[in-house]
């Protein structure tokens, strides 16, 4: 099944948003609430900020896991070897935020968190029964006055032709949250890997809103909604002398929420951080 296009506005929007989620691990929006206008100005203070800035000012605290992550230090996917083609920074309203950027690019952390709740409320609205019956809590509960909800701004610097063979601008991956709601970037790349093991593209029309499950969705639902690998690949041609700006919200619960039996948020988030390098 392919990832499918569903307008916020649309009194079945819930359910076929669901759907989605449920057999690929994606859900795209259009016509969604947040402002485009917002994002793309997001894009161009923060590309300016990554190229002509003083980045390294912000280095990244290694135990509070805010600030900036320079290229030479950002992750390597679960299961590879070369580190992704990027930098990033990691933004929380406690956090080091520069002051000319901080006004703005916390409207936004606002303003999709609470999207965000309301996805979550659709989720657990269209979860069966018993699997609805494992959530320790309701989903939108979770994130709650949640310290840990995650905004990262992503740069992935032209290519320059001397990349470390293999290497992409984001290896495979899953995600470790419960949902990431990212705005389609300014350029394309962002794929899905689906069951029989092809790579498709995701509708990422400038404006649509991309939603996908992660890791502790999966868990807290039994494996009932996929945390599914996706990945952002090199472009090609004119395209790969072009910087890609990214805004991924990781929605994190708190560190006390149970997942599972096995994990809380914190003791998952925890072993994961280990596996990426990071901590």
């Amino acid at each position: 099944m392919q990832v499918q296009v569903v307008d916020y506005t649309a009194a079945d929007a819930p359910q076929r948003f669901v759907e989605s989620l449920k057999s690929t691990g994606f859900g795209v929006l259009k016509n969604h609430p947040i402002q485009q206008s917002l994002v793309e100005s997001i894009y161009q203070h923060w590309y300016e900020f990554f190229s002509q800035g003083n980045p390294q000012d912000f280095a990244f605290d290694p135990e509070k896991q805010d600030g900036y992550f320079a290229p030479e230090i950002s992750e390597t996917a679960k299961g590879h070897q070369q580190k992704d083609l990027k930098e990033y920074y990691h933004i929380y309203p406690w956090g080091r935020i520069p002051e000319s950027l901080k006004e703005e690019i916390l409207t936004y952390y606002h303003n999709t968190s609470a999207l965000a709740t309301e996805l979550l409320d659709w989720v657990e609205k269209h979860s069966p029964a018993d699997v609805a019956a494992k959530y320790s809590e309701p989903l939108s509960n979770m994130i709650k006055d949640t310290p840990n909800t995650l905004l990262r701004v992503l740069h992935y610097p032209p290519l320059t032709g001397e990349e470390e063979p293999g290497a992409l601008r984001a290896a495979a991956h899953e995600d470790i949250n419960l949902l990431t709601i990212l705005p389609a970037a300014n350029e394309p790349g962002l794929q899905v890997q689906v069951q029989d093991g092809q790579w498709l593209d995701i509708p990422a029309n400038f404006g649509h809103l991309i939603i996908n499950i992660g890791d502790m969705l999966q868990e807290a639902s039994g494996g009932y909604f996929p945390s599914t690998s996706h990945r952002v690949v090199n472009p090609t041609g004119e395209n790969a002398t072009k910087s890609r700006i990214s805004l991924p919200l990781f929605l994190h619960p708190r560190d006390e929420v149970v997942l599972s039996e096995r994990h809380t948020q914190k003791s998952y988030l925890l072993e994961r951080l280990k596996e990426l390098g990071v901590k």
